[in-house]
């Protein structure tokens, strides 16, 4: 038992440091965003989505909910700020209608955080139903963490071209869900086991998406693109 507990340690740090890259592996998008001062054609859903995916499994892994998760709880912490910070950058550089869309959202989530909160510690006593409603939750947005990046894909296939669907983020999704599944299986949690096994399917087709349209990708439009947003941008300031 105790060699399984340890193995399943090593597991967890091992998923933390590749969901650390995980949620630092948009880092080119934003670079991008940040020299255009304009959010081209890239989306903030899939981020959106995990600032709440995140949440939840913060409030999953806390001792009062599902004892013995603190990795559960550190690696999604970072998450959550990390994931807050590139909304924030696409706040500011959103037109006023994509900035509405956002704001809602995460007014949206901040109230379904704060029901499921008071739901949880008033009605429901012992780590055992507490697991079992936060968990069924979390699947739940973790599927929708994993099936947000739809939209890009259906882009991606429809222009037969990948240049806004960043390569790292799919590959680092493919590798997390992997990690994070084997973590689950060491010492069964059908919680953490059932959204990771689709997230590594998402990371797959993801991949496989990239290979096929790598070629037909015209990458010289995305310089000109930063560049023309940029002419506009300093225009707008002077």
């Amino acid at each position: 038992m105790a060699d399984t507990d340890t193995t399943r340690t090593i597991v967890g740090i091992i998923g933390n440091v590749i969901s650390f890259f995980l949620f630092l592996s948009p880092g080119p998008t934003f670079v991008k965003i940040l020299k255009a001062k304009s959010v081209m054609e890239f989306r903030p859903d899939p981020y959106i989505a995990t600032v709440l995916n995140c949440a939840v499994w913060v409030f999953y892994g806390m001792p009062f909910v599902h004892p013995d998760s603190l990795l559960v709880i550190t690696i999604n912490g970072f998450g959550l700020a990390i994931e807050l910070l590139y909304v924030s950058i696409f706040f500011i550089y959103s037109d006023w209608s994509k900035r509405q869309k956002i704001i809602i959202a995460l007014i949206v989530e901040a109230v379904f955080m704060a029901v499921l909160i008071f739901v949880t510690l008033t009605f429901l006593h012992g780590t055992k139903d507490r697991s079992m409603l936060i968990g069924i939750v979390a699947i739940v947005f973790n599927i929708i963490m994993y099936t947000s990046p739809l939209t890009v894909m259906k882009k991606v296939i429809a222009t037969k071209s990948v240049k806004y669907m960043p390569f790292y983020l799919s590959l680092a999704n493919f590798a997390n869900g992997i990690v994070w599944a084997c973590y689950a299986l060491l010492k069964f949690d059908p919680y953490i086991l059932i959204p990771n096994g689709l997230g590594t399917l998402s990371g797959l087709v993801q991949l496989i998406l990239f290979a096929a349209f790598y070629r037909t990708t015209n990458w010289d439009e995305d310089e000109k693109e930063v560049e023309l947003s940029t002419s506009k941008s300093t225009k707008s300031d002077v």
